[in-house]
């Protein structure tokens, strides 16, 4: 038998249905040994569900069977814990296209989601290796398996033959199976996130007696915090810290532990682990410094501290963090380095750094914003902000999500999630490095190949709020979490100083807002005045939002304006925002009592320093609030796309050029036609006689250009001769344009139809190795790209996106009747985007294609030049189908 090497990306951590971790990965030859110990733990039923028939133990030749395949025709994936099988699924191909698929989960272990996993997971292997359905035998009473595979949102055929339900359904990854697969996903992330949350007891590794320590700070921030659990000291050399008895290990302590707090020097974190995993905690709040952030010495430890917590189920936040936090009474968490507990509120917060998080909780508690939960991840080394997400999308006491990111480790997830958290509750986030791509020295990610703009672009498809500053954030953050979200842009200015309501209403119309009304108090306005105002403010239809300003007089305090902003506050459905006082934050006076009494509630009234702020804030929300209101438009119909098609001919060019290659003109047309887009008839050529020939085929109105890269990207270069009628001008059009180009021979000639007269607009879509696809829409020219004139998304696409697109690069107007000029086919640009989109969505072997040149006119687009290239992909964006954990680039983690 040949055995051709698994893909490294066959094997992963990956997450069960209860939040702890496992590790799958294709069976060896020497797995013998372990897999006859795994055969040995599954009970007699479990083994006659698998084979039909009594088999007590596995003889010599059955053993060679499992564990010997070829990982093309026989493929087997084992799931292990702490270096121990405890679940094999395997395929064998019985005809082309086909294979039967099984699986045997050990009994302790069922009930996990360990069968859909591995299904996921040979599913996509099979993909790989040309498998298109899979079948299955399955004994009647086999209730488990058989709802294994009825859960995983394939379309099942099944009938009886003797006793046996035969099951068959295709593999292709439908929108149902990948849907269900994030919901599972969904759930086992959120599941390992709510452990850390809401514990039962925390046990601080490393407690000291010494003040000014970590470990001391550790268990007194727990203890004055008011933590509803159990808190247990662990060190060996001390009998008591802070009032607690200690324990030499974690391992001694009597009752269970949820989560260790570690707060030893690296070298000994992995010895904790260990005892951590004797003990069955849950979780890990790493603390401790000396790992990625500290150089090439500690990268290496610390990537071999993640991949033991992982093998014996852990999961880990950190290394070198700040800690974590849960303001509601009922658990008062305070598991950080912070001495500072924030008020109760409505935003959960993640962050990376350290240091940073110190300030950012001062920043919190001096606003008396109030947060809800709050994770600083350090290194970001296992738990991310994917992870936080997928809580906070659930979690009935967050309504607002705050991100400050340093890295992106898995944008393509991290889009994904997103978009859909985006839907239910606004996400706020402030990303460093964000001009530079710079990324700290902890946190181990690839570079992304895509520009910055495509990063920006992203975000704002997801519908998540970027701001620059965490003064910003802070702004937004009020505003979203004590005011209704606005209905539109028209907002009313209601002051008593005209000065600040002329820089209110400039800084409105700087970002997009339209001042529909201003009124002018005077500076003795009373609260009556101010009441009268906000009301008819508020009650004007055309109004969906209003700002007050509100400057005292001298030696007056302000107190009865103060009461109408908060009355009127909790009562509108309009949202409103203030200049009071020059306060920053929810000031006392303006706050409404929330349910639990503990900080600002629902409809108090935030402040701002400045009244740019306070436009900037609510401008910001007023974006959010029209993407949440925009439909997202119809996806591409698969029924008007033939992605198989694409998919066979890109297999059978990249069978011919293993390496890859660029495309052809007749593999390229074809290629564009599977999408329904149309290249415009085009003839290459390399002399004067085949550019006569071919301008007669056409039958004349033809152009003569030259396509080579490095000519369209000279402008100064004349490459194109319009206007041919004959063989004559064609011969003139020839020898003039070989002379000027110089290097004829690399000139790319070839001969089309003039086209309709139209703007010129190119679209390209590359392959990512982060993001997945990237597209891109922009003018054509040498101006645009000079510029950077170029709008991105992240595919696939909605028609919303694609529209957005259009509208959104600055060169727009030149498409919608500019100067007097004809508008062009916008339906039709847009059309085009979102196939070129889909191509590249559906077939990841093609790592670059452009539309170059397309006119777009008033009745059609036509498509005059574009390119393609295809490359074998080692990893197939395998990650969009089945659930896998990030894990750094060439880290290989043990089993």
């Amino acid at each position: 038998m040949t055995v051709t090497p698994a893909p490294m990306h066959w094997e992963a951590d990956v997450l069960l249905r209860d939040g702890r971790t496992a590790h799958i990965r294709p069976i060896h030859a020497d797995d013998r040994e372990v897999f006859v110990e795994f055969y040995s733990r599954v009970s007699d039923q479990s083994k006659y569900y698998r084979f039909f028939s009594p088999m007590p133990r596995l003889s010599d030749r059955d053993v060679d069977r499992f564990t010997n395949v070829d990982n093309v025709d026989r493929v087997a994936l084992v799931l292990t814990l702490q270096g121990q099988i405890i679940a094999v699924g395997r395929y064998d191909v019985i005809k082309p296209g086909e294979a039967e698929v099984a699986f045997l989960v050990e009994d302790s272990h069922q009930g996990r989601g360990i069968g859909q996993l591995l299904l996921e997971h040979l599913s996509q292997a099979g993909r790989e290796r040309g498998v298109e359905r899979f079948v299955a035998e399955v004994l009647p009473d086999n209730t488990r398996m058989i709802q294994t595979f009825r859960d995983a949102g394939y379309r099942v055929a099944s009938e009886y033959d003797e006793g046996v339900l035969q099951l068959e359904f295709s593999i292709d990854p439908t929108d149902t199976a990948i849907g269900l697969m994030s919901a599972r996903e969904h759930k086992a992330e959120s599941a390992s996130i709510e452990k850390f949350f809401n514990p039962r007891s925390v046990a601080v590794i490393g407690a000291s007696r010494r003040q000014e320590t970590i470990g001391q700070a550790l268990v007194r921030n727990l203890i004055t915090g008011d933590f509803s659990g159990r808190v247990y000291a662990v060190n060996p050399t001390s009998h008591a810290v802070s009032g607690l008895p200690t324990y030499k290990s974690v391992t001694e302590i009597p009752d269970d532990v949820d989560v260790a707090v570690v707060a030893v020097p690296a070298e000994h974190v992995q010895d904790v682990v260990l005892d951590c995993a004797a003990k069955g905690v849950h979780g890990l709040i790493v603390v401790s410094s000396g790992f990625a952030e500290t150089g090439e010495e500690g990268r290496v430890r610390q990537r071999k501290l993640v991949g033991l917590s992982r093998s014996y189920g852990l999961r880990l936040i950190g290394p070198n963090c700040l800690g974590i936090i849960n303001t509601d009474a009922k658990v008062s968490l305070n598991a950080s380095l912070s001495p500072l507990m924030p008020p109760r509120g409505r935003a959960g917060f993640f962050c990376q750094s350290g240091a940073l998080g110190t300030a950012i909780l001062e920043k919190v508690y001096n606003r008396g914003l109030g947060l809800s939960t709050f994770v600083s991840a350090g290194n970001r080394a296992d738990v991310s902000g994917n992870d936080l997400l997928q809580y906070w999308e659930e979690d009935d006491s967050t309504e607002v999500v705050l991100l400050y990111l340093e890295s992106i480790g898995n944008p393509r997830k991290f889009s994904r999630i997103a978009r859909r958290v985006s839907l239910r509750k606004p996400i706020i986030a402030v990303r460093s490095g964000r001009t530079t791509q710079g990324v700290p020295m902890g946190h181990a990610v690839r570079k992304i190949a895509a520009p910055a703009a495509a990063v920006d672009a992203m975000f704002r498809q997801a519908g998540v709020i970027q701001v620059d500053t965490l003064d910003e954030m802070f702004d937004v953050a009020q505003l979203l979490a004590h005011q209704p979200l606005p209905r539109g842009r028209r907002v009313a200015i209601v002051g008593n100083s005209d000065a600040l309501g002329l820089l209110a209403a400039d800084a409105a119309a700087a970002v997009g807002l339209v001042v529909n009304k201003s009124i002018a108090l005077g500076t003795d306005a009373g609260a009556e005045d101010f009441e009268d105002a906000l009301d008819a403010a508020i009650d004007d239809p055309e109004i969906d939002s209003v700002v007050a300003v509100y400057v005292p007089p001298i030696n007056v305090s302000g107190e009865g304006v103060a009461n109408v902003l908060a009355a009127v506050g909790e009562q509108s459905d309009k949202p409103l925002v203030s200049s009071f006082l020059g306060a920053e934050g929810v000031p006392e006076l303006l706050r409404v009592p929330d349910v639990a009494g503990s900080t600002a509630g629902r409809g108090s009234v935030p402040s701002y320093p400045g009244v740019e702020s306070a436009v900037r804030a609510l401008a910001h929300v007023v974006d959010y609030a029209v993407w949440l209101r925009t439909p997202d438009g119809e996806p591409v119909d698969p029924s008007a796309v033939d992605s198989a098609a694409a998919k066979r001919l890109v297999g059978r060019i990249l069978s011919e050029h293993p390496e890859g290659t660029d495309l052809d003109l007749d593999s390229l047309t074809e290629l564009l036609a599977t999408y329904d887009v149309e290249l415009w008839q085009t003839r290459d050529v390399a002399s004067r006689d085949e550019a006569i020939a071919a301008g007669e085929a056409l039958g004349w109105d033809v152009v003569l250009k030259a396509t080579a890269e490095h000519l369209r990207e000279r402008p100064d270069q004349a490459h194109v001769w319009r206007n041919i009628d004959d063989a004559d001008e064609m011969a003139d059009a020839w020898d003039t344009l070989g002379t000027l180009i110089g290097e004829p021979e690399r000139a790319g000639f070839v001969v089309q139809k003039n086209a309709p007269p139209g703007v010129p607009v190119a679209i390209r879509t590359i392959e990512d190795p982060l993001f997945g696809p990237v597209v891109s829409f922009g003018i054509a020219g040498p101006l645009t790209e000079l510029l950077a004139d170029r709008s991105y998304r992240i595919p696939p696409l909605g028609g919303r996106d694609a529209a957005s697109m259009v509208r959104e690069i600055k060169s727009s107007p030149m498409l919608f009747g500019y100067r007097g000029s004809e508008a062009v086919d916008v339906a039709e640009v847009e059309r085009l985007i979102q196939r070129v989109a889909q191509l590249q969505n559906d077939v990841p072997q093609v790592s670059a294609l452009e539309l170059s040149l397309v006119l777009a006119g008033a009745d059609r687009a036509t498509v005059l030049t574009a390119a393609a290239r295809v490359d074998p992909v080692v990893d197939p964006r395998s990650d969009w189908f089945v659930r896998r954990l990030s894990q750094p680039a060439g880290d290989t983690l043990p089993s």
